[in-house]
């Protein structure tokens, strides 16, 4: 395993590069994924009551339940999440754990503890050290994995992850991964050995504040990342994971247009499998504070609101969260959730170096503790839901 500190800040000629456009022009967000007029509309506690007994909820549903005026409603919404998740999920949750392959990064993601002016104290996994870590989580009984690195770099390129992924797969059944956006190809080099899907966030869907986020690197640009999603999909993979930071943005804006992105994503690629996360901002190597803060009120009610207008899309909520956010919400809305999660590279096996962690963990409890806290609350914790059998790339049937 190689360790390294940068002495000086990875910055390049990108870092001046204006936001990009695709098929829209200047900041302007294409017509499926703008959230307008919704966040110029006032709702009522009549709207909201309406709402919460809609027999085939949709956007305005959406948007009343995400308003002011439903802030006093969250005992109903609740219950009515809670209903819809035993329905569509029965009384279980789907365990998965992620494993930081590197921590090398050109970023400069302002809100990101391993950004390229971090002084972090950088490491990559080689392979006989990866397959400790594996030996390790295998040991855990967990057969969904997540694997992480930070921007493409030499330290972890397409060759490197193709390398992970074909030694994760032959101890674990269900292998994704969190990374950097990669072309349709790339993204069937993955499928062919062993990834099942990818998790990418947006960050944040309002293109001027991503902008500003966003201060130099590959990751500025807006729309190359939020077509990614399409690629992986076409490129073979059967699952994506997408979300906002929630705190970057207005989180109305950001929670309207993760809807949207879901609604455009089910329809045009309707075999795969989409899940939604709620990450918040956590404390994390340079300090970074959001301006639009979001409590666990307001999570909760967001939560709610998704599962009430997505009744059949997974979701999921990680170690970012405190134990008692996470013990309330298991069930509730949620589906999915990490267990024992480290963000530091590797962490797993007793011969991991140090490094820098991404962000700091709310909840550490380990996998028994967590699987006794889901028993005791009549839920029933899955550790295996794919199989390998099933790993071939996927090929989507157009609409």
């Amino acid at each position: 395993m190689a360790n390294f500190s940068p002495q000086s800040t990875q910055r390049d000629s990108e870092q001046k590069k204006p936001l990009p456009s695709s098929e829209t022009s200047g900041n302007t967000l294409p017509d499926w994924l703008n959230p307008e007029p919704w966040l110029n509309l006032e709702f009522t506690a009549t709207d909201v009551q309406r709402a919460l007994h809609a027999d085939s909820p949709n956007e305005k549903t959406l948007a009343t339940l995400l308003s002011p005026a439903a802030e006093e409603f969250l005992e109903p919404m609740a219950q009515r999440a809670q209903a819809i998740t035993r329905r569509h999920f029965g009384r279980t949750v789907q365990l998965y754990t992620p494993l930081y392959l590197s921590n090398y990064c050109n970023g400069g993601c302002a809100y990101c503890g391993l950004a390229a002016d971090r002084k972090a104290t950088r490491t990559v996994l080689d392979p006989e050290h990866l397959r400790h870590e594996m030996e390790a989580i295998k040991k855990m009984h967990l057969e969904e994995l997540v694997l992480l690195t930070g921007e493409r770099m030499p330290e972890a390129d397409i060759s490197y992850l193709r390398n992970c992924i074909a030694i994760a797969a032959e101890y674990i059944h269900n292998v994704n991964i969190e990374v950097f956006p990669m072309s349709e190809s790339e993204y069937r080099q993955l499928a062919n050995v062993g990834c099942t899907g990818v998790t990418l966030y947006q960050e944040t869907y309002d293109p001027v504040v991503y902008e500003k986020m966003h201060r130099w690197g590959a990751k500025r640009d807006y729309f190359q990342r939020l077509e990614a999603p399409d690629r992986a999909l076409r490129g073979g993979l059967r699952t994506i994971g997408i979300g906002a930071l929630l705190g970057l943005a207005n989180p109305r804006h950001d929670m309207l247009c993760v809807y949207r992105h879901a609604k455009y994503l089910l329809k045009n690629y309707w075999q795969s499998g989409v899940s939604i996360s709620f990450p918040r901002i956590r404390p994390q190597l340079g300090g970074f504070q959001p301006e639009f803060p979001v409590d666990e009120k307001m999570l909760a009610q967001y939560t709610f609101a998704l599962r009430i207008c997505l009744p059949e899309v997974p979701l999921v909520l990680s170690t970012r969260e405190p134990q008692r956010v996470r013990d309330g919400m298991a069930g509730l809305g949620i589906s999915k959730m990490s267990v024992a999660s480290k963000t530091t590279v590797g962490g797993y096996s007793d011969d991991s170096d140090e490094s820098t962690e991404q962000f700091e963990i709310s909840d550490d409890r380990n996998i028994p503790e967590f699987c006794a806290m889901l028993k005791s609350k009549g839920l029933e914790p899955i550790f295996k839901n794919w199989d390998a059998t099933y790993r071939e790339p996927a090929a989507y049937a157009k609409n």
